[in-house]
Parts: C-alpha cells; sequence; structure tokens
C-alpha cells in the first residue's frame, strides 16, 4: 500500500506540471486572465488564470489509475467536477457571489447524497463522547463544506500561497488517514497534495499562471469532503479538531475576516486588505517571504494534526494550545513589526 501513496503522488504531479502550460495557453484563448484592477492585488501585469484544470486533472487521473470507484468517491469527484465547471465560467467572467453558493450547496448536497455527511461531533479531549447531530447533520454538513471550500479561495491571495498550503494539509490529512488505517483516503488526499506539487513550479512567485477559482475552489472542496470522509471517520477524538488543525491557515485567517467586517460594520463578503498575507505585507514583508512563513504556521499545525492523531488527552490539549497560541502570536507580531515601522518613519 505504501508503494501505492508514492505512485498516485508521483502520477499526479507529472500529469499536474506536464498540464499547466496547457492550461495556460487555453486561459488566454478563452480570456480567463487576471488584470489587476485594484489594490489588493499584489501582481501588477496580466497573468492567466484556470491553471486548476491541471489540478483537476492530476487529481482525477491518479486516482482514477489507482483506486477502485467507491460510492464515496464518484461523490466527491463528481461534486469537484461541478465545482470545476463552475470554476471555469467564474474565471472567464466572474459569476455572482448568489449563483457560486448555489452551485456550492448543490455540491455539498452531492455529498450527502452518496453518503458523506458530519452526523456526530466528536467533544475533543474526551474518551469518547458524542454528540449526535440527527436532523442537523445536513445543514451542518452542507455549512462545512461551503465554508472550507470557500476559505482556500480567500487566501489565494499571493503567488504559490493556496497551492502550498493546500499541500501541506492534504499531506497531513493523508498522514493521519495512514495512522487510523484509510489507505483509500490517504492515496486520494495524496493525489492531492501531488497535483498541487505539480502546479507551484508555475505558481510560485513570480507566477505564470494562477489556479483561479477553478483550482481553489475545487482543492477546497476536496479537501472539506476527505476531512469529512476518511481522514478522520474511523476515530473519535480525531473527527472535530484534526480537519481543523489541517486546515487551520486558511479557517482562521477567514474566520478572523468575518469577525473584522462584523466589528467594523461591513459586509462579511467584502473583499479587503485585512488577510493575513495582506498584513504581512504591509509589515515589510516581500511575497516570498510572506508565502514561506505561512507556510511554516501551516506546516506546524499540520504537524500538530499528526501528533493529535497519535496522543492522549493531555498531550492533545497542549498540542492545540500551542498551536493556537502560535496562530495569535503570528498575527499580533505583524502588527508589532508594522507599528515600529510607523514609528521609524
Amino acid at each position: 500500500m505504501v508503494d501505492q501513496y508514492y505512485l498516485v503522488f508521483f502520477i499526479a504531479v507529472m500529469i499536474s506540471l506536464s498540464l499547466t502550460p496547457i492550461a495556460k495557453k487555453l486561459a488566454y484563448r478563452v480570456g480567463a486572465i487576471d488584470i489587476p484592477k485594484d489594490d489588493r492585488r499584489v501582481h501588477k501585469q496580466p497573468i492567466p488564470r484556470m491553471g486548476g484544470l491541471a489540478i483537476y486533472a492530476g487529481v482525477v487521473i491518479s486516482v482514477w489509475m489507482i483506486l477502485p470507484m467507491d460510492r464515496e468517491m464518484i461523490g466527491m469527484l463528481l461534486g469537484g467536477t461541478i465545482i470545476v465547471i463552475m470554476g471555469i465560467f467564474d474565471d472567464i467572467k466572474p459569476l455572482s457571489a448568489k449563483t457560486k453558493l448555489a452551485v456550492q450547496i448543490l455540491c455539498a448536497g452531492i455529498l450527502i447524497y452518496f453518503g458523506l455527511r458530519i452526523g456526530k461531533f466528536n467533544i475533543p479531549f474526551t474518551e469518547g463522547k458524542e454528540i449526535y447531530l440527527g436532523v442537523f447533520s445536513i445543514p451542518v454538513t452542507i455549512f462545512w463544506i461551503v465554508g472550507i471550500t470557500n476559505t482556500l479561495n480567500l487566501i489565494d491571495g499571493l503567488d504559490g500561497l493556496a497551492a502550498g498550503v493546500a499541500t501541506i494539509a492534504a499531506l497531513s490529512l493523508a498522514y493521519v488517514a495512514h495512522v487510523v488505517g484509510r489507505p483509500e483516503t490517504a492515496i486520494m488526499t495524496l493525489a492531492i497534495a501531488g497535483a498541487a506539487v505539480g502546479f507551484l513550479p508555475y505558481n510560485f512567485n513570480p507566477a505564470k499562471i494562477f489556479m483561479g477559482d477553478t483550482g481553489s475552489l475545487f482543492l477546497g472542496f476536496m479537501l472539506a469532503a476527505i476531512s469529512i470522509d476518511g481522514a478522520v471517520k474511523g476515530a473519535t477524538a480525531l473527527a472535530t479538531v484534526v480537519p481543523v488543525l489541517a486546515l487551520g491557515v486558511p479557517i482562521f485567517d477567514t474566520t478572523f475576516a468575518i469577525c473584522r467586517r462584523a466589528i467594523n460594520g461591513r459586509p462579511i463578503m467584502e473583499p479587503d486588505k485585512g488577510h493575513l498575507h495582506h498584513r504581512l505585507l504591509s509589515a515589510g514583508m516581500g511575497q516570498k517571504r510572506t508565502v514561506l512563513t505561512l507556510y511554516g504556521v501551516s506546516a506546524t499545525l499540520g504537524l500538530s494534526a499528526g501528533f493529535y492523531s497519535n496522543s492522549k488527552v493531555l498531550d492533545s490539549l497542549i498540542v492545540l494550545i500551542l498551536a493556537s497560541a502560535m496562530m495569535y502570536i503570528s498575527i499580533n507580531a505583524v502588527d508589532f513589526q508594522k507599528q515600529k515601522r510607523s514609528e521609524k518613519e
């Protein structure tokens, strides 16, 4: 089975790496170009998007070559395909937020139909205590899928950031899936990691192509689905904490963004420059340093997820506290650096 881990990762890398230049040419042909129109955009020149097509192909082809298709996997790939189709249209001509939300809810419904849903919450740091959701299972599942799908999209603001964070999150979930005895889920997650890695050489600063909504929404959707299906399904305490840790950077950044906008009386869906990567840039970090810093935070949270899957209750509590403290310190360090720069000026 370990050989299959390496094989699916390698196949996904090579397919994504090979098809990204083709996706770039296609983006130019259909007009899927990101033109910097406001100060939130860091790039100065028009750059093709829709690179997520190569990521999608890397995942689907590698998984199809390695794994038999069961009901849950068909649901994930079907929902992911619809997300990609929506992303293509959105990358060519932006769709309304309502349209994208409706499609995401539809895809979450597809997962539920194919047997993927959150049926219970496992209370962290307890010996197997659970809260069964009953009739609330469907809305909670939809909320989780739509939320995680969009968190990765919201951090896709710097070259290589979303692809790298998705890779780290996928590797973390793959490790936990292996630990709890779900090799099929580990293979699927490694395919996602491999496809994102294959895309990175074209997307890291200076980017030659963006993944666009085609890629960021697909990666977010697949990671959300896998976090329900598999990395944690066989374990009790893992089911609540591990996905939050593995996807910690986009989850925390989105949560802070919603709270920030609500406190300031602004629409929670309104774009701003308050995301963590914007704050790091404003503190004087360059693009590469900012991205590598967030890779480091994401890797720390991912390692915490892996450690949590092998630890006892007290150790797990310590891990979660340390991981949360790191996020808090990182955010406040940014504000401190910015304040020092302002005082010097």
